[in-house]
């Protein structure tokens, strides 16, 4: 029989979790589903997780937001645990691989460079690390390395963001509102001449530029959407509890009676404010 005594050791720190992750994966003893799980399985936790502790963060609900980062350092310790059992690294080569990192692109925290610049510099430093990082890497695009994984919007934004540093880039917003009228008048064409096919690729010709616009304002599209989403939630489920109120549901109600509705939830939001 395993000794368990780390497991239950409330005081261990990360070897207790480690311990738990073995155990959960070993073959004889562990959990079945845990067992049969691969990179590929996982990954879309993985991800599930960092939005969830995103959320917490909007949320500003701290703790919860302990939890959630425990969830998503327990999906960095199972892909570790998979990888040390094909024999790729494992976990202490991730933290060995992490810490270098930060100390190679900080060397005005770990070095003798001057502390004393500015953002901009220390962003364009970091930037200029990461690129020769992406070169002994052999990848030598301006886009390479950018996660094919990533969602959409993200992924979007750091690739013109990538290739605005090599000088792809127009000059100004102004610049980019008037491609986003193009491009919207050219969906609308689409919408009346076009195949289902070629509206969507013109919605995602949109989709991008509108990405590019929040870049020039320094505004990050995907944080943007989030709260917007957030703000339409709660925002909707407080016109069904007006409705809710007067014995209605949404279902019973018509638009014109649920966007007077919004727009009462929308001045009571604002006088709070």
């Amino acid at each position: 029989m395993s000794d368990d005594s780390l497991i239950h050791d409330e005081t261990a720190g990360i070897e207790r979790l480690l311990k738990i992750m073995q155990r959960l994966r070993d073959p004889d003893t562990g959990c079945p589903w845990d067992i049969e799980q691969d990179f590929a399985s996982v990954a879309p936790y993985t991800i599930e997780e960092a939005y969830e502790v995103a959320d917490a963060i909007e949320r500003r609900s701290w703790s919860e937001l302990k939890g959630e980062l425990g969830d998503l350092l327990f999906q960095s310790v199972f892909h570790a645990q998979m990888a040390d059992e094909a024999g790729y690294f494992n976990f202490q080569d991730v933290v060995t691989t992490m810490s270098n990192k930060m100390v190679s692109r900080h060397p005005h925290v770990f070095g003798n460079e001057d502390r004393e610049k500015s953002v901009d510099q220390q962003a364009q430093d970091w930037e200029r690390i990461k690129a020769a990082e992406r070169a002994s890497n052999a990848q030598s695009g301006a886009l390479d390395g950018v996660a094919v994984g990533l969602p959409a919007l993200l992924r979007a934004f750091k690739l013109q963001k990538r290739a605005a540093r090599v000088g792809f880039d127009w000059p100004s917003a102004q610049n980019v509102l008037a491609k986003i009228a193009e491009e919207s008048a050219e969906l609308v064409e689409a919408r009346e001449q076009l195949s289902q096919t070629e509206v969507e690729e013109e919605f995602g010709d949109l989709l991008f530029v509108m990405a590019n616009l929040g870049r020039h304002l320094g505004v990050e599209p995907e944080a943007a959407l989030r709260r917007t989403n957030a703000k339409f939630t709660r925002r909707f489920t407080a016109v069904e509890e007006k409705l809710a109120a007067i014995g209605k549901r949404a279902e019973d109600s018509d638009l014109d009676e649920m966007d007077g509705l919004w727009n009462q939830v929308k001045a009571e939001e604002k006088s709070r404010n």
